[in-house]
């Protein structure tokens, strides 16, 4: 049985209210570059996945949309009625969420209409009986939660805007959970598809679908416990120490099971160029930053001279919320997918460890700022001793010590800085004080030319 080839336009107006649809001005106009089913559990329900392009923005965006399709309406998940079928958003109905686990768990293959998906189990057993429901409050994914007494409750993350290349969130947990790390969930499968791609050389595109792993229920991220400890005024440098040796022991784990190679000249000027790009957007977007231009562009300059550590795998996008308080296990890390908004090829590229650290350096000035923005008084010193901290803790394990690394860890933390600054400005205006405020800071550092 083939994949429904008629016209899907009946789900314009659905995907406009989905959290992971980007362009939200207007209907997509969606064009169906491939598809394919899923062995189904239930008689009479189709289970497929649509590749659609969405035409409305200026470079075509990519969705994966699983549909079911039921000759009766679930309770649930309805999008519509096509030629006579009842149509449902997959992650809410149960007959797509089994086949899509049974596929991984069982390392099958499917081959649709110009495209075909593969299926890969890398650990664990998949208990049978699994329920599964949809995380609420994503955007860019979709993750669906299966779990049944007994059992060890997985989590899939469905990646619903696709790219070509290799998804570092499933790259880089699997290569640490097979190195015998404990700092991130142990992982349990993927999905790897290849599609039509006119924008590749080659006219095809391959990339990662799905990915299956432990969920770890009734946790807290380091958000919400730093915040807590703020908020209270409890000392948190243990915490945030023993953040530092995780946040270290993963970077070493990377840095032997992946590429790693010392950074060369081009390596390190492009990054620069990166960074002095990222500055001159940000002053567009807020000209008042103008004023610790020159005293930026100066921190870059200098950073483009210091030794620079090896370039290797990193998280990407590492701060509070990317980690895990975890009873018998300590901090975890979540979410290696890298910053959002650089391209997928980029975010696989090696990159400089400081980076990551540079990253949680900033999330600990976040909680300082929540509090100052609530009128909350004392964040400034907690965040001061828990930077501290974590810094102690990442020396101690990795054994470089980040003050010889001072003035290109201060430009990492800079271009972090700009990123948030014109996120707060375009999301959250009232906010935009905390990284303008680190800015300034920071340019107050820069060393005489």
């Amino acid at each position: 049985m083939t994949a429904p080839h008629a016209s899907l336009d009946f789900l314009a107006p659905w995907m406009t209210g989905q959290r992971w649809f980007a362009n939200k001005g207007a209907l997509p106009v969606l064009e169906e570059i491939g598809s394919w089913e899923y062995a189904s559990p239930e008689p009479g329900v189709r289970v497929v996945t649509h590749l659609l392009l969405d035409h409305t923005v200026g470079k075509p965006a990519l969705y994966q949309v699983p549909l079911t399709y039921r000759p009766a309406a679930l309770p649930v998940g309805l999008v519509g009625e096509f030629e006579g079928s009842f149509v449902h958003d997959g992650p809410h109905d149960p007959a797509y969420t089994a086949a899509l686990l049974d596929f991984i768990a069982s390392g099958s293959e499917a081959t649709g209409d110009r495209t075909w998906a593969i299926g890969s189990h890398t650990a664990g057993t998949v208990a049978r009986g699994l329920v599964s429901r949809v995380l609420t409050g994503e955007q860019s994914n979709t993750s669906i939660i299966f779990e049944a007494p007994g059992a060890t409750p997985l989590i899939v993350k469905l990646f619903r805007a696709l790219h070509d290349g290799e998804n570092p969130d499933v790259v880089l947990q699997t290569a640490l959970a097979l190195a015998g790390s404990d700092a991130v969930p142990h992982p349990v499968g993927h999905i790897v598809a290849e599609w039509d791609d006119r924008g590749e050389a080659s006219g095809r595109a391959r990339g990662h679908l799905a990915f299956a792993q432990e969920f770890l229920p009734g946790v807290q991220d380091a958000w919400r416990v730093a915040l807590a400890a703020a908020e209270a005024g409890t000392d948190f440098s243990t915490e945030a120490r023993e953040l530092g040796i995780a946040t270290a022991s993963v970077h070493a784990t990377l840095a032997v099971s992946l590429p790693s190679s010392p950074a060369t000249r081009e390596e390190i000027d492009a990054t620069v160029a990166q960074m002095n790009g990222r500055l001159a957007a940000a002053i567009a977007e807020v000209p008042a930053l103008a004023e610790y231009g020159a005293a930026l562009r100066e921190e870059f300059a200098q950073a483009a001279l210091v030794p620079w550590p090896a370039q290797q795998r990193i998280h990407g996008d590492l701060h509070l919320g990317q980690v895990l308080k975890v009873p018998g296990k300590g901090w975890v890390l979540v979410d290696f997918e890298g910053e959002p908004l650089r391209p997928m090829r980029e975010r696989s590229r090696p990159d400089s460890p400081l980076r990551d650290v540079a990253g949680m350096l900033r999330s600990f000035d976040y909680v300082a700022g929540s509090l100052a923005v609530a009128g909350l008084p004392g964040g400034a010193e907690w965040a001061s001793v828990a930077r501290a901290a974590f810094i102690d803790g990442y020396v101690e394990a990795s054994g470089r010590d980040l003050r010889d690394d001072r003035v290109l860890l201060d430009a990492f933390e800079v271009d972090k800085a700009l990123y948030e600054t014109v996120y707060e400005a375009r999301n959250r205006p009232s906010w935009v004080e905390i990284p303008v405020a680190a800015l300034r800071r920071l340019s107050a550092r820069v060393p005489s030319a």
